[in-house]
């Protein structure tokens, strides 16, 4: 069987480390890859933002099934694309991608249907941002609509700081130009959950909590990142708690999705504030966590396979999915510069010497038979045991046996 990974980050090394060690024999090709997969998968370079030049790959190699890692494929409806030709592929459809790609759509989807969220304005220049701001309470939270690689959230402790975001989106166009629109929301204070299902539309089967570090540096300081560190652990949430994210937050998603006639078959992420006025959706993700896939696919004693079929082919409440008990972690070593402009091609030393925990390649390469790194996020090492104190203790002796120029963690995940 011929599976077809794309992406070549942490999440897509995790799901093609799962999907070897279910099965020793499955042929994976990876799109781009990384220094990590290569062991395990072949990486074949193409511009996975050209829908149509991955169509003919896959349908050239025959591939069986096709997983789709990052959202920005999704958002240009490679799934819709694949569908038509009759190919079984892991994602959800275009109007489904939605729900990450516009925070507007998410937004205003919530609202619909009745799934608790922050209070928002839109706006679409930076006067109208200004007029707005300066009626606002701080902190506040500015959110840009589209697509930002984890980069597009400013938390604004003032005025200046929240100006400055604006200036970066109208005036500088770090995210370009072709969409202006920028949210202006409520702050909501409380501790964050991710919480991440998969469905099919029909029905849904949910994974292990887990609770991610946004912020560059310890003790939740400086800018957002795609992710800093992660941990799960069932302590994170009772049975009280998981039956209202149920209740009030998943089944209502799932029947807008179908009010919507949106063919959603993947995996739907919910980032979760619990505060003192109750529970809230902070944002979608239409896709597998960047790091919550390293600390969750270790959990799961059963077959990814077995679960990424049954939705595809919509049967997933057939799926038995079982959990391990064990608590898991995982520390993202991270290049000099994080999250702003980093040096690349950096000797990364140390694998060798691993013991105890997994580690999962995000940003590197291989250049003369040497490991260097090759992004922001290079390597995530994540470990598992009986308690969150004994995988962390596994997980930071593992950091320190690794080493490249100008390498930084967060020494706090888990605590």
């Amino acid at each position: 069987m011929v599976v077809l990974i794309i992406g070549g980050g942490g999440r897509e090394h995790t799901i093609a480390w799962k999907l070897k060690n279910e099965d020793k024999t499955l042929n994976i090709i990876s799109i781009p890859g990384n220094g990590g997969m290569r062991g395990l998968s072949e990486c074949v370079s193409l511009d996975i933002g050209n829908r149509e030049a991955l169509l003919r790959f896959a349908l050239d190699n025959k591939v069986d099934y096709t997983i789709v890692g990052p959202e920005a494929p999704l958002a240009i409806g490679i799934t819709d694309l694949f569908r038509e030709k009759g190919l079984k592929i892991f994602g959800p459809d275009k109007e489904g991608a939605k729900l990450e790609s516009s925070k507007i759509f998410a937004k205003n989807f919530m609202k619909k249907y009745n799934i608790k969220t922050s209070d928002f304005q839109v706006i679409d220049n930076y006067n109208m941002g200004y007029e707005v701001l300066q009626k606002s309470n701080f902190p506040i939270v500015l959110k840009y609509d589209g697509l930002a690689a984890g980069k597009g959230v400013k938390v604004a402790e003032d005025l200046e700081s929240a100006l400055d975001f604006l200036k970066k989106v109208y005036k500088d166009l770090v995210f370009g130009k072709d969409n202006s629109k920028v949210i202006i929301e409520e702050y909501l204070k409380g501790i964050e959950l991710s919480y991440l299902i998969f469905t099919d539309t029909k029905g849904y089967a949910p994974m292990v909590p887990a609770r991610d570090y946004k912020r560059v540096f310890d003790g939740n300081q400086g800018p957002n990142t795609g992710g800093m560190g992660c941990f799960s652990s069932d302590s994170l949430i009772n049975e009280p708690l998981e039956e209202e994210i149920k209740n009030s937050l998943v089944i209502p998603t799932i029947e807008g999705l179908k009010q919507e006639n949106i063919d959603y078959r993947g995996v739907l992420y919910f980032g979760l504030m619990l505060t003192e006025k109750g529970l809230y959706v902070l944002e979608y993700n239409v896709r597998f966590g960047d790091p919550e896939t390293q600390v969750i696919l270790p959990r799961m004693d059963s077959s990814l396979m077995d679960v990424i079929d049954g939705v595809i082919n919509q049967r997933i409440s057939d799926v038995d999915i079982k959990w391990s008990k064990k608590d898991s972690i995982c520390v993202i070593m991270a290049s000099e510069g994080y999250p702003g402009d980093y040096k690349k091609g950096r000797i990364i030393t140390g694998l060798n010497l691993v013991k105890n925990a997994f580690v999962f390649h995000a940003g590197t390469d291989v250049k003369d038979g040497k490991l260097i790194t090759s992004g922001g996020r290079v390597l995530g090492v994540t470990a598992l045991d009986d308690t969150i104190d004994k995988a962390r203790e596994s997980a930071y002796k593992v950091v320190s046996t690794i080493s490249f120029e100008g390498n930084h963690f967060r020494k706090d995940i888990g605590l």
